[in-house]
């Protein structure tokens, strides 16, 4: 049954070199890594500690090298549906990882990409579960939109998410703060109007790191570029935004510069 309702809940890596992404953001952010995959199917589960917090496959055949956001829902096939009539366009249909979870990949009606997932009831979280600001948890998602207003009436209508704020950002426009439902006082992420110089409208992805600068040194160091930062945001934060050795971007918060 559709119920408008949903939450980032995974985070996976594409890109056309898993062994050398492996070696930088192990490096970059600390995680550690596990082979969860088979050799017609390899997967790499990034963790922090024992527990995966995010995933790494090889690049599919026409796809972008990027960071996709899985946005957790209580019935994929149900919300395959509804998100179509809103514009969005279904580009894997629903597809079981049996034991795991079943999931479609998508894009909404200005093609950012994202994955709508639901997973097998009997996994439960543990309750050590790292949550954040532990170092190598995810800490933010932004979405840089062609259009701030009709990507929040899309989002807000079939996920559920609520408006905590705009933030004025002079000429860069408004910044808005939404929540997934956790009641957090900043939320879970900001959506935006893309200056022209974004390509395309995107996810991107913050990853919590213990000290902003001292992630810029180890990205530049393992072949990586900083895009921009470190910034100091509201509520005492710092963060920055670089690219991988493979040119996926990707951004660091943590409250020490």
């Amino acid at each position: 049954m559709y119920t408008p309702k949903g939450k980032f809940g995974w985070y996976e890596l594409m890109t056309p070199d898993t062994a050398a992404s492996a070696t930088f953001y192990s490096s970059v952010i600390g995680w550690g890594t596990k082979e969860m995959g088979s050799p017609e199917a390899p997967y790499t589960v990034f963790l922090v500690g024992e527990h995966g917090v995010a995933g790494m496959m090889p690049l599919p055949p026409g796809a972008p090298p990027s960071w996709i956001g899985y946005i957790h829902v209580d019935d994929v096939d149900a919300h395959c549906a509804k998100i179509t009539e809103g514009g969005a366009t279904i580009w894997k249909q629903p597809t079981d990882v049996p034991g795991m979870l079943r999931f479609a990949v998508a894009s909404d009606p200005q093609g950012a990409a994202f994955v709508l997932f639901t997973s097998n009831p009997d996994m439960k979280t543990p309750d050590n579960f790292p949550v954040a600001p532990t170092p190598g948890t995810i800490g933010w998602n932004e979405l840089y939109a062609a259009d701030l207003e009709s990507a929040w009436t899309f989002y807000s209508t079939y996920f559920g998410w609520t408006k905590l704020t705009d933030m004025d950002m002079g000429a860069m426009g408004t910044y808005r703060l939404f929540d997934e439902g956790d009641n957090k006082p900043m939320g879970a992420g900001g959506i935006m109007t893309k200056p022209p110089a974004v390509p395309r409208p995107y996810w991107g992805f913050y990853f919590n790191v213990d000290s902003t600068s001292a992630a810029i040194e180890r990205t530049t160091a393992a072949g990586g570029s900083l895009l921009n930062g470190p910034s100091q945001v509201p509520g005492g934060g710092w963060i920055a935004t670089a690219a991988d050795p493979q040119g996926v971007v990707f951004s660091v918060v943590s409250q020490n510069k």
